[in-house]
């Protein structure tokens, strides 16, 4: 089915969560092109929204934009807040966040690797490898996704892979900013 831009559609979120730390070995670094995964420290905001619409402009990917800058550096600058940048060729493939800001809990934020990355194998090294770095975060007792039917459709599989559960789901409405073929449930 299409949907235009400024039609409302409803959509679904999905969210997981993982109590104890998978038995999986923590990944290495992929062959191939030099590749790195790379802590920002005190990132500005539009190198966050620059990586935001990057890795979202395909799936509606808009929220961050209605924030403003002191509210997003205010988040990217909290220190239990991490962005990771995964760099391959010289340039940025994708990125995730954990975020730590609930006692116990570390929430994988955001996650995603551009258009030009998916379809390489490198999905499954990402969300591994943050996987991991979230349980090493003293305290993590608990950890969290969410992702919705709007979000590449292999998302959700990807994190079930990964050890993620779901706990919940949710319908959502909104309008959408671009040309759709079709919502995923």
């Amino acid at each position: 089915m299409n949907h235009k831009a400024g039609e409302r559609v409803e959509y679904v979120v999905t969210f997981l969560e993982m109590d104890l730390r998978p038995a999986y070995p923590r990944p290495h670094l992929p062959t191939g092109p030099a590749s790195a995964l790379i802590a920002a420290e005190a990132p500005p905001s539009w190198y966050f929204l620059d990586l935001y619409r990057a890795v979202g402009r395909d799936h509606e990917w808009t929220d961050q934009h209605r924030k403003s800058p002191a509210e997003l550096t205010a988040f990217l600058h909290d220190p239990a807040v991490t962005l990771y940048t995964f760099l391959r060729s010289g340039w940025p493939h994708g990125f995730f966040i954990l975020d730590g800001r609930e006692p116990g809990i570390c929430d994988l934020a955001y996650f995603g690797l551009v258009p030009e990355a998916i379809g390489q194998g490198l999905g499954l090294f990402l969300i591994e490898t943050a996987v991991h770095m979230a349980w090493d975060r003293e305290g993590v007792r608990r950890m969290t996704v969410n992702t919705n039917s709007l979000d590449h459709p292999r998302a959700l599989p990807l994190y079930q892979r990964a050890g993620f559960e779901p706990v919940r789901r949710e319908t959502h409405s909104r309008v959408l900013t671009r040309d759709r073929d079709t919502i995923g449930a």
